[in-house]
């Protein structure tokens, strides 16, 4: 199992072939494959700030209908204050987002797919997939 961070799920629509190439072998080998809804916020809002919004918006939701959405909850919630905690105590914090992201990463015992690894290497037990 494995869910998409949001700069995968960017570089995919954008047509990155190293992207596109992995979804594909995902797809191929019957992963189950799901997206955190934090993910969400933040593609849509990017998309909303696009000179092409309407046309970002609908790739988008095509897109979502074929992924299993991963909610925010509570448990959650409460795992991503854990974990922010623990990164401001060490001095490595990130994105709020990105914590809410492997908090519900962590929770599902998912592979969290990025392109953006440094940051989510900073939170302890969460599997990573760099492409």
């Amino acid at each position: 199992m494995v869910c998409l961070d949001s700069s995968f799920v960017i570089d995919f629509l954008r047509g990155k072939e190293s992207a596109r190439v992995l979804y594909k072998k995902l797809i191929s080998i019957n992963e189950v494959v799901s997206i955190p809804s934090p993910v969400i916020m933040e593609i849509i809002s990017g998309a909303h700030l696009s000179r092409r919004k309407a046309e970002e918006i609908e790739k988008i939701n095509e897109f979502l209908e074929s992924i299993i959405t991963l909610n925010f909850d509570k448990t959650s919630a409460i795992l991503a204050g854990e974990i922010e905690s623990n990164l401001v105590k060490e001095g490595n914090q990130i994105e709020n987002e990105d914590i809410m992201i492997g908090a519900i990463a962590l929770q599902n015992n998912e592979t969290l797919v990025t392109g953006n690894a440094k940051h989510f290497e900073r939170i302890k037990g969460l599997k990573i997939e760099s492409y």
